[in-house]
């Protein structure tokens, strides 16, 4: 089967954002730091708020000495801060200028596909599915069980080139407005007391996706999230840009059952007892699966009691599903401004009422997320405020005064209806299949949670719509601080 390529339009979405922001700031100028000086932390704010500031706090590198201090300004001077000497976990700060490319040969070429995996072939591994693309054979053809290994071995090179880990007590920064990574797959592994502040993180293209027939009707599947934390605690994450930057999805190309080939997992995505963490003031931009938090239903032994998040400030642009999603944790989602639209050029958003995967808020198994003050926008023929919150296991939720286009909304009674549409359609297909029901079906829905943010940390929200609306444009990613 030929893959064919699909093309739109270039969003304006993002554009009129920017206009909007430009005419709120406008007579304010920021400069830009030699890439030899120490921007201090003077223009940037000094802690967090949230989940992050409990418990002691998040300090990141802050008490490094200057021979722990870095400017880096390519891949293999960033690797080498992280290193820090042989001490990555010893405090550190790292001043990024400038773009850093994960695929940075170091000979000044950029590595690709066909570096990582010569001779590999997508339209050759879809091949081996068979016509339908239904079900893989490795002697279907007498390349495909080298496909299959090549696969996994071109994914395995790749992860090993793009992906930087982050050790304990870190400030990641960017220094100026145009600090960047593009095609890194920064990770958190375990790390604590973490900072990562000013910086666009475009993510990283995945040559090497795979294909799963039996997901629905059939789904690809990305390796690398742009950031990953995985059993981290204390991160702070700050006026940060995440976004598919030039390979978004409607550039992509069209695989079996008319899927796009999926290049990209997550923007951010938590796990694993990832615990206290606040982001901030950031922008996630023109994404499909953008926050995960829990990787499982599976995963409570792991994250229950964990998965404390903080979300304020932030601006969440076209993103068709997880903003967060979120299993077993307490998450407080404060202030933060959503805008899709049904019509949009690049990447409409569409419910599952109008056919599609879209939500914003995403109730998962045993989540409890206390909503406050949120802004949601979404416009175009068809949008209704349904797409706030979508429940596929989750039975508690809570909201405080949001608006849906500027009025104030029932959000509580939109999470309510997606539950009882997930309850029934789970009990009904127990029924068909002959099975045991999901063990949450048996309880009803909470218009409440057992924790408030309230009674753990101070953080005083904005009240309207319009304060909310224009402090994230004014606020929020790389570059405004």
């Amino acid at each position: 089967m030929e893959l064919t390529k699909i093309t739109k339009p270039v969003r304006g979405r993002l554009a009129v954002a920017a206009a909007a922001l430009s005419l709120a700031v406008a007579g304010m100028v920021v400069a830009s730091p030699s890439a030899g000086a120490d921007p201090g932390h003077d223009a940037a704010p000094s802690r967090p708020v949230g989940w992050a500031s409990t418990d002691g706090g998040v300090t990141g590198g802050g008490s490094a000495g200057a021979a722990n201090r870095f400017v880096v300004h390519n891949r293999a001077e960033l690797i080498n801060a992280v290193n820090n000497g042989g001490q990555p976990n010893a405090p550190k700060v790292i001043k990024v200028v400038g773009n850093i490319y994960g695929d940075d040969a170091g000979d000044g070429t950029h590595l690709g596909q066909q570096d990582y995996r010569p001779g590999w072939d997508l339209d050759r591994y879809i091949a081996c599915y068979g016509p339908d693309a239904m079900e893989w054979s490795d002697s279907r053809y007498p390349d495909c069980g080298d496909l299959r290994r090549g696969r996994v071995m071109g994914s395995n090179a790749e992860k090993a080139q793009i992906q930087i880990t982050l050790g304990s007590n870190t400030t990641l920064v960017g220094l100026g407005n145009h600090a960047k990574l593009t095609g890194i797959y920064l990770t958190i592994n375990g790390g604590s007391n973490i900072i990562v502040q000013n910086l666009t993180m475009e993510s990283p293209i995945d040559y090497f996706p795979s294909w799963d027939p039996g997901d629905g009707g059939g789904s690809w599947n990305a390796r690398f999230d742009a950031m990953s934390i995985v059993t981290g605690t204390h991160v702070w994450i700050d006026h940060v840009t995440f976004t598919d930057g030039a390979h978004p999805d409607s550039a992509a190309e069209i695989g079996p059952h008319t899927k796009i080939v999926q290049q990209h997992d997550g923007l951010l995505d938590m796990e694993d007892g990832t615990n206290l963490v606040t982001v901030s003031n950031s922008v996630f931009d023109n994404h499909s699966k953008t926050l995960l938090l829990g990787s499982g239903d599976s995963k409570g032994d792991r994250d229950r009691g964990k998965l404390r998040i903080t979300f304020v400030g932030n601006h969440f642009i076209d993103s068709e599903q997880r903003s967060p999603r979120v299993r077993f944790g307490r998450v407080d989602v404060v202030n933060n401004l959503y805008t899709a639209a049904t019509d949009d050029p690049q990447r409409p958003i569409l419910t599952p009422k109008l056919g599609g995967p879209g939500y914003f808020l995403g109730l998962g198994l045993e989540s409890q997320i206390y909503s406050r003050y949120n802004a949601f926008d979404y416009t175009g023929p068809g949008a209704d405020s349904s797409i706030i919150a979508w429940a596929s296991g989750g039975t508690r939720f809570f909201d405080r005064g949001s608006w849906f286009n500027g009025r104030k909304v029932d959000a509580i009674a939109v999470a309510r209806a997606s539950f009882d549409q997930a309850k029934a359609e789970a009990l009904a297909d127990a029924a068909a299949d002959g099975t045991e029901p999901p063990a949450w079906t048996a309880e009803s829905f909470q218009p409440t949670v057992d924790w408030n943010p309230d009674d753990v940390y101070q953080l005083k929200p904005l009240h309207s719509e319009r304060q909310v609306t224009r402090s994230v444009l004014a606020n929020a990613g790389a570059g405004r601080i």
